[in-house]
């Protein structure tokens, strides 16, 4: 087939990628700027008018009453745990890694079974023991209340994708540091560390998309404004008997903007980090 025939071929599928590419993003696209366009409306104007009707005219007094209440304590409770719940995440789902990939011994195959079979187990099972566990420790209603149970539920697919990525580093480096003296915690960290940099930052950016919008550990573990996180702002909006819609959707809005402005500027080695697992070969 000659190359002009090819181009022929080729023609007619431009079209419909184009039209699935504008379905796509309309799909992704449409609901945040209903969010955005619903918390610019007054209460009044959302119980009175169509759902879908744009607001009459921009009010941002919503913005200003979330962000004169508790906003930015939730929003510092937030950073706090996802930081350091991240933080070890990266750490130990390395280092057990670095263990099933490269160091052998009797149980490894068991025992990544068992750390594989823990991403089968429903998250909401274990709601009640690790409430109760928290509440024996101490530890009910305080920030370190949700990091130990967001690292234990993380671990098993970080570990699950970190091994894989491991296994895939030339094993010729580990054999000429070992002939250059050095032992298995060095190897570690100057070699498999620095060059699983890619599936480091897709466990880190997985992990922390979900445990910035985690909802359900954080409303059990906590009670108080003080200790809680961005995704139960929006109780502050909420009575008995009614909602006060539009503010919520700008506690939305605002909780969503540090991870769109991440995305933003962070775009092109958060897709190189999503894609590296899959380009190695």
């Amino acid at each position: 087939m000659t190359r002009s025939a090819k181009l022929r071929v080729g023609r007619p599928f431009r079209p419909g990628i184009l039209l699935l590419g504008l379905l796509w993003l309309a799909v992704t696209t449409l609901p945040f700027l209903f969010v955005v366009a619903t918390s610019l409306k007054t209460q009044e104007e959302t119980y009175s008018e169509s759902v879908w009707a744009l607001p009459s005219h921009l009010d941002f007094g919503n913005y200003l009453e979330v962000l004169h209440g508790s906003f930015f304590t939730y929003l510092r409770n937030s950073f706090f745990v996802v930081g350091v719940s991240v933080t070890l995440i990266v750490l130990f789902s390395a280092m057990a890694a670095y263990v099933f990939a490269r160091v052998p011994f009797r149980l490894s195959k068991p025992l990544f079974g068992l750390v594989v079979a823990g991403m089968i187990v429903p998250l909401h099972a274990a709601l009640v023991p690790i409430y109760l566990l928290i509440r024996n420790i101490g530890l009910y209603d305080t920030n370190f209340a949700l990091i130990g149970p967001y690292i234990a539920l993380s671990l098993p697919v970080s570990i699950f994708i970190l091994t894989e990525f491991m296994r895939q580093i030339p094993r010729e480096l580990e054999e000429a540091a070992q002939l250059d003296g050095c032992g298995t915690l060095k190897i570690f960290w100057r070699i498999y560390f620095p060059l699983s940099t890619p599936g480091l930052a897709t466990v880190a950016i997985y992990n922390g998309i979900a445990l910035w919008n985690e909802f359900i550990f954080a409303y059990v573990l906590t009670s108080t404004p003080m200790h809680r996180t961005l995704p139960l702002a929006m109780w502050d909006f909420q009575g008995q008997y009614t909602s006060n819609i539009p503010a919520m959707l700008s506690v939305v809005t605002l909780t969503s903007l540090p991870l769109i402005l991440v995305y933003a500027f962070g775009q092109e080695r958060i897709i190189k980090g999503m894609m590296a697992g899959s380009l190695k070969g």
